[in-house]
């Protein structure tokens, strides 16, 4: 979990992802269409991944991606960004961890 602190710590939105996950590719695109720059490690191609995948695991990610950070908070995978959204939570916490600025 140390290693999922490093990667999160001083970023407003990290992804962590597969190369081959669909759903993982939705939630880049639906955080990166409001503007937000968000910091994506695809864990089948970072030398500790499978440690990494563990660790979100732990965090209670099932499944473990994609997992999504905001604000350095682990926000979850694709049903919870999904239902911010639907919410319209999602752009105001994406504003408060300083990800979009509009």
């Amino acid at each position: 979990m140390d290693a999922v602190a490093s990667m999160v710590a001083d970023r407003p939105v990290v992804i962590f992802s597969r190369t081959t996950c669909c759903m993982s590719h939705t939630i880049k695109t639906l955080i990166s269409g409001f503007g937000a720059n968000p910091t994506v490690y695809e864990l089948d191609e970072i030398a500790n991944g499978q440690q990494v995948e563990r660790a979100l695991q732990q965090m209670g990610c099932n499944p473990s991606v994609p997992a999504v950070f905001i604000g350095q908070q682990l926000v979850g995978g694709a049903n919870q960004v999904m239902s911010l959204q639907l919410r319209n939570q999602l752009v105001p916490l994406l504003k408060r961890a300083g990800a979009i600025w509009i």
